[in-house]
This record gives structure tokens, C-alpha cells and sequence, in this order.
């Protein structure tokens, strides 16, 4: 995968369950620590490379959608390309294996896994919301054409070198890769338990599963978890358990409420932990999407360094 490619890929996660918000951190670290589907930083990307002679010609239509394209309610338009073969159609967190080609609205292309001679595979709440939206629309041996619009794409004023603007991409959807089913959600992910201890700063927990280890991990250490993230009223809104791969952080790079909390573990422990919203993203997020107030999750500590 070009690190182009991986603008894609990381352009809508933001594992809300590891990162800080940017107006609650100590240290100022406000990008994904982890290695899984957000892990590059937009400002770390290479400008999109220039058309060669191999590049793939832009369609005729590249500069709007037709008549007879359908439109979403979101301005999602797309148009069918080639028929599918298959019956199923993929899920949010489902993993997906494409071709795919992009252009700018002037008729630039600035990406092809095409040219590239090689598919991508990714998790499809991991890239931009237009193809998240878009590919759950396919079937396998589908190729069809999307005018995405900015919004649904980089923005209008994208950084790091990606695309701006509206994006036409044709994609041919070779695989569908079912995501695990997601944890039940808590009987008591409503309000900690009687049971439940809770520090001085307001966080709750309970052991779910006892750890192996004796030692803790500090707040410079590196830790390896999988994790599942709850509001109150039981809506899953992030999990590594769906996307089948733990998450890599450094505990200081996290919310206030991990921090603390996963000191409190040993290395094999699972716990539950109820975070207040002084403790995760505040009652009125300032990172776009976050989730609010209270949250509950469970943290399994795989490793640490």
C-alpha cells in the first residue's frame, strides 16, 4: 500500500476509545497513536503523484454525475458500472477487498490500485465517509462510479496533499470479509455498579477477567489492548474486537480516564471502566464525532512496554 493509499484508509477513523481531545490533553498529542486503521498522520502524507503515461484517462462524466446516476440523501451519487455476481452486501465494519481509481472533478487522476496492479483491503469504517456509505451498496464483481462530494471526501481544503474538492472514483468490489460480531453490550452499561471501585478523579471500574501479571504499565509506557467503547445508553460507537486488530498507543497519548484506568491493570486483566465525560471527551466534544459525556468500556491488556 502507498502511503497515498493510506489517506484512505485512515481518513474517517479516529478510535474515539484512544485518542485525546485535543482541548483535554496535558501533552498536546492529539493524533492516533495506534497502529490500526488511523494510524498515519494527514500531515505526514506525500502529495498525490502527478499523471504518467500509465495513468488511466478520466471518464467522460468525471465532471458531475448524469441523469441517470442515484442520488443518496447524504449527495452520495453513484452509477453501476458492471452488474455484480454476488448477493451480499457489505456491512459497515466489514472488511473489503477493492480496485479502485480516483480523479479530481478537472480529470486528474491522483490514485489507481489499478495502475498499481494490486487491490487494497481495509475495514470499511476506516476510510472516508463516501466510500464507507457507497461500497454497502455493492455486491462482489460490482464496479460501479461515485461522485463524492467534498464534505463526504477531504473537504474543500484538504491537508497534506490529498485530494480537495469533489472526487469521482470507480470501484470494483472484489471481496467481502464479514467483521467479528461485536461484544453484547453491559448490563450494567447504563451506571457502575455497587461493586464497582472508583478512584478520586471520578473513575469507576470493576475486574472482569483477573490478569497474569504483576506489574503495571506507567503513563509513558506502550500498551497493547483490545477494547470496546459504550454510551450509556448501550450504543457501540468503537471497538478493535470488530476490527479484528488490537490497539497500539502510548498511555500518555490517550484520554485522562485510560491513562488512569489502565495503570490500575496487569498485564492479562480485563476490566470495565466507567469514564466520566470530565475524564473522556467533555459534555460537548470539540473533536467532530466524538461521543459524549459518560462512556463504558472494556479493556483487555495484552502487553506492555
Amino acid at each position: 500500500m502507498t502511503k497515498w493509499m493510506t489517506w484512505m484508509v485512515v481518513a474517517a477513523m479516529a478510535l474515539f476509545g484512544c485518542t485525546k481531545n485535543e482541548s483535554s490533553s496535558s501533552s498536546g498529542a492529539s493524533s492516533n497513536p495506534s497502529s490500526t486503521p488511523a494510524t498515519t498522520s494527514a500531515a505526514t502524507q506525500e502529495a498525490p503523484p502527478m499523471p504518467t503515461a500509465s495513468a488511466i484517462p478520466a471518464p467522460p462524466d468525471v465532471a458531475a454525475p448524469p441523469a441517470d446516476a442515484k442520488k443518496t440523501a447524504s449527495g452520495l451519487a453513484s452509477k453501476v458500472l458492471t452488474p455484480g455476481t454476488g448477493k451480499e452486501h457489505p456491512g459497515p465494519t466489514d472488511k473489503v477487498k477493492v480496485h479502485y481509481t480516483g480523479w479530481t472533478k478537472s480529470g486528474q487522476m491522483f490514485d489507481s490500485s489499478v495502475t498499481r496492479g494490486e487491490p487494497i483491503t481495509f475495514p470499511l469504517n476506516g476510510v472516508i465517509p463516501g466510500w464507507t456509505e457507497g461500497v454497502q451498496l455493492m455486491v462482489v464483481g460490482e464496479k460501479r462510479r461515485f461522485w463524492i462530494p467534498a464534505n463526504l471526501a477531504y473537504g474543500e481544503h484538504s491537508r497534506g496533499g490529498a485530494p480537495s474538492g469533489d472526487l469521482v472514483f470507480d470501484v470494483e468490489l472484489l471481496e467481502i470479509t464479514p467483521a467479528p460480531k461485536p461484544p453484547p453490550v453491559p448490563d450494567d452499561v447504563k451506571a457502575a455498579p455497587a461493586s464497582a471501585k472508583k478512584t478520586a478523579s471520578g473513575l469507576a471500574y470493576r475486574v472482569l477477567t483477573p490478569g497474569t501479571g504483576t506489574d503495571h504499565p506507567k503513563e509513558t509506557s506502550n500498551v497493547t489492548v483490545n477494547y470496546t467503547g459504550w454510551t450509556p445508553d448501550g450504543k457501540m460507537f468503537d471497538s478493535s474486537v470488530t476490527r479484528g486488530q488490537p490497539a497500539r498507543f502510548r498511555l500518555s497519548n490517550v484520554i485522562k480516564g485510560w491513562t488512569e484506568g489502565v495503570q490500575l491493570m496487569t498485564k492479562g486483566e480485563k476490566v470495565r471502566f466507567w469514564i466520566p465525560g470530565s475524564l473522556a471527551y467533555g459534555d460537548k466534544p470539540t473533536r467532530p464525532g466524538a461521543p459524549a459525556g459518560m462512556l463504558v468500556f472494556d479493556v483487555e491488556l495484552i502487553d506492555f512496554q
